[in-house]
């Protein structure tokens, strides 16, 4: 289910300033001459162009997967949410999955997955939210699956977001709302708790607290490049404004995003907050793993019980 979301990576920037692996002692001590290259390369790739290359880089988006057994077997149904872009004055229409619940007063949840991964490899996390008691609402941003064709970007992705908000909101107006968010769908989710006054909740798992953060967490992370990021989704900023009761979880050997980072944006947030660190829990299956510790934590915080 998750072999694509494996491969996850948010800024593939050594495609463009390959590393010798023999010389990797030497890159992380540069010298002034090597420094001075590195703001050359900044200014020489600034611009357009590599936006675009940025973009693919970070959202890595894929093609639709056709699931439709796994789909119907878990009771998940096809979903449309239409609306006209004002940052690309087009119409859009944004593929999603609908998990209903039996309770016809359950909270409903709105579902932002990461990067290179669609919507229906997304129907197990999906589940397990599901039987934490929320109906769920997990949509592909443009670009991804059957969704509007596009190349994302952040604002983009965030426009997407609020419109399913908005949809959630005309059909469930009575039941209370929540935003989930995993890795870059985390950054998302932050950014719409902070445009809507209407949230019950926001979870957010496995994210972090910007693009550039994540940047130094890797072995080039000295490499002068946070000029160049266009697509920055800078939660930590963001994540002060926030009212809603906030939940991050975070697993503790996630090899892609780095658990501090997570810690990092829950020390940012000022609101009702609960951290949850899933031992053993990976990039990827801290959904599976910590499902207690989410069952916990979802009823102390929020006051829901399955």
């Amino acid at each position: 289910m998750h072999a694509l979301c494996a491969q996850e990576h948010y800024f593939v920037i050594m495609k463009a300033f390959p590393m010798p692996h023999n010389s990797m002692q030497q890159w992380r001590q540069p010298s002034w001459l090597l420094r001075g290259l590195v703001t050359a390369l900044v200014t020489l790739f600034s611009g357009a162009a590599f936006d675009a290359h940025q973009r693919r880089w970070i959202f890595q988006a894929v093609p639709s997967t056709d699931l439709t057994t796994t789909q119907e077997s878990m009771g998940l149904t096809d979903q449309w949410v239409e609306f006209d872009s004002r940052e690309t004055s087009l119409p859009v229409k944004l593929h999603a999955l609908w998990l209903a619940h039996p309770r016809p007063e359950a909270p409903v949840l709105l579902f932002l997955h990461g990067a290179n991964c669609d919507v229906r490899e997304s129907a197990q996390r999906m589940q397990r939210l599901h039987e934490l008691g929320f109906a769920v609402l997990a949509i592909d941003y443009r670009g991804f699956g059957q969704s509007t064709p596009a190349l994302p970007s952040e604002r983009m992705a965030c426009e997407d977001a609020r419109a399913a908000w908005n949809w959630l909101a005309q059909r469930h107006p009575h039941a209370p709302r929540y935003i989930y968010g995993h890795s870059l769908g985390g950054a998302i989710a932050v950014h719409l708790a902070t445009e809507v006054d209407d949230a019950a909740g926001l979870i957010v798992d496995g994210t972090f607290t910007s693009i550039p953060a994540v940047l130094g967490t890797f072995k080039w992370g000295w490499l002068a490049l946070e000029p160049l990021i266009t697509q920055r989704f800078d939660s930590a900023q963001r994540v002060t404004r926030v009212k809603a009761p906030m939940l991050v979880v975070h697993g503790s050997e996630d090899r892609l995003i780095r658990p501090e980072l997570g810690r990092a944006l829950f020390e940012c947030a000022t609101g009702p907050k609960r951290f949850v660190l899933v031992e053993g829990g990976s990039h990827h299956d801290t959904h599976e793993i910590g499902h207690l510790q989410y069952r916990e934590a979802v009823r102390e915080l929020f006051g829901l019980t399955s």
